[in-house]
């Protein structure tokens, strides 16, 4: 198992299941477009998908809010692009890298739980993280199978 983790060396094998890849080429399309979102659109996804009420907050207030999702949209591009590059050219490294993204989504979530934002509804990322932490888990059990690739 440590070496499906952190094998010697990373190359371009994914030795697991075929479906671990595929999850997490939808990941890393996820998390490009989440990034994105949060460091291009006008409020940061604060108010307009996060619910938070950026329009009862002063002006400063609302500004401060829209430029740490930008910073954090920052912090996910970089993880985006780590992604991009397993996806393409480290793939032996999706375990590690679904490692990662569980202790990521995992600790974001626990850290709302412990600290929760003031939201005028429920953000999708509130159901989307759950799906990304159930994605996660499912892709790191696939991607640390052994395929049996012979016939017979």
């Amino acid at each position: 198992m440590r070496l499906r983790l952190l094998p010697d060396n990373f190359d371009n094998q994914q030795r697991g299941h075929p479906l671990a890849l595929w999850l997490f080429y939808f990941a890393t399309i996820v998390t490009v477009g989440r990034s994105l979102a949060h460091i291009f659109l006008s409020d940061g996804g604060a108010q307009s998908i996060a619910t938070i009420p950026l329009d009862q907050f002063t002006p400063e207030g609302a500004a401060s809010v829209v430029s740490m999702f930008a910073f954090w949209g920052l912090s996910q591009l970089l993880l985006a692009v780590i992604m991009v590059l397993v996806a393409l050219r480290y793939r032996s490294m999706i375990p590690l890298m679904y490692l990662l993204i569980l202790l990521e989504y995992g600790g974001r979530t626990a850290i709302g739980m412990i600290k929760p934002l003031a939201l005028s509804g429920i953000p999708p990322g509130a159901i989307g993280n759950l799906v990304f932490i159930l994605t996660a888990m499912v892709g790191l059990v696939l991607s640390m199978q052994t395929v049996n690739t012979s016939k017979g």
